[in-house]
């Protein structure tokens, strides 16, 4: 603790001085809901990436569209749930869309330029492109595009960590072009977009056919693609995954695969508990944790019956 106030100075007199580097990142994989690469900075570059962003976020939020939910203050998967149910409830289709291999995928160049938009300070820009430059290696992706040559795959640096708070933001600003572009230039208000995943509603199945191949051409500008075999246009009576929950009209209930995780989960507390391998107050914060997003779905029965198959007793679901 005493080290603290030192290495904030010398943290500074770095970035003052233009010689901060990043340091080398620890890795490791996540394989549900499926399998990632997840990326941990050391401490003292996290502590770079927090002052970036608090920096940065009042200006972009100005920027950003309403309904965007990923990583933003007031936002978050449950409100992007509850707009959801409400348009499910209200326009008779929805076109699901998600964005393949989307944190891999991400060009530093073309990140760099839509940075370059809002930020003119060239201090601030030198910092920014230091973290986008490190960036450790990410899912291979093999993807051409319009103009591209036998090489370009070799040679354009893409893909950032999952992980930072910093990349986090850098999603936001790289869609934020699309974002205004789907709601602003093509009208479609009723439009929801959380990290890579995004729902457009409507009451034309043909009109949202059309709304998609714009996007995928909005998509290869910026050299990302919809997973051509997820998604597409769908009756909002017609089950929709989006995440974790299946959508139908006005209800929201757990997928299966989310319901089997969470049993394992509850039951592998129950077995830390018993050995005395986890402290009790650890235990009472995960189950909490996860009832208060099952709270979300709209059939609270099948979450007790999860709570009951785990040996979780005395918790209330509403």
């Amino acid at each position: 603790m005493l080290e603290l106030e030192p290495e904030c100075f010398r943290l500074a007199a770095e970035l003052a001085t233009h010689t901060w580097e990043p340091g080398a990142y620890t890795t490791f994989t996540v394989k549900e809901p499926k399998p990632r690469l997840i990326s941990a900075a050391p401490f003292r570059d996290r502590v770079v990436h927090h002052a970036i962003v608090s920096v940065l976020e009042p200006h972009f939020e100005r920027r950003f569209v309403a309904h965007s939910y990923a990583c933003r203050k007031g936002k978050g998967s449950h409100q992007a749930l509850l707009r959801a149910s409400k348009l499910m409830a209200r326009r008779r289709f929805v076109l699901k869309g998600d964005v393949q291999k989307f944190f891999p995928s991400i060009d530093h160049d073309i990140l760099k330029g839509e940075v370059r938009r809002v930020v003119a300070d060239h201090a601030l820009l030198c910092v920014m492109d230091r973290i986008i430059d490190s960036s450790n290696p990410q899912e291979p992706v093999q993807e051409w595009y319009p103009g591209d040559d036998l090489f370009s795959v070799a040679t354009r640096r893409r893909g950032i960590p999952i992980g930072n708070l910093t990349s986090q933001f850098f999603a936001n600003v790289f869609l934020d072009r699309f974002d205004h572009i789907i709601m602003d230039r093509l009208g479609r208000g009723e439009y929801i977009r959380y990290c890579d995943d995004l729902l457009v509603f409507g009451d034309s199945r043909a009109e949202l056919w059309e709304v998609r191949a714009r996007a995928e051409s909005l998509l290869a500008d910026q050299r990302l693609r919809l997973h051509e075999h997820k998604g597409g246009v769908h009756r909002t009576t017609s089950p929709v995954p989006f995440l974790g929950f299946t959508l139908s009209g006005s209800s929201r209930r757990l997928q299966r695969a989310s319901l089997v995780r969470a049993t394992r989960r509850l039951r592998g507390y129950a077995v830390l508990l018993r050995a005395s391998a986890i402290p009790s107050q650890a235990v009472a914060s995960g189950i909490a944790a996860w009832v208060g997003h099952a709270r979300y779905a709209t059939n609270p029965g099948l979450v007790r019956t999860v709570l009951a198959r785990a040996g979780v007793t005395n918790v209330t679901t509403r």
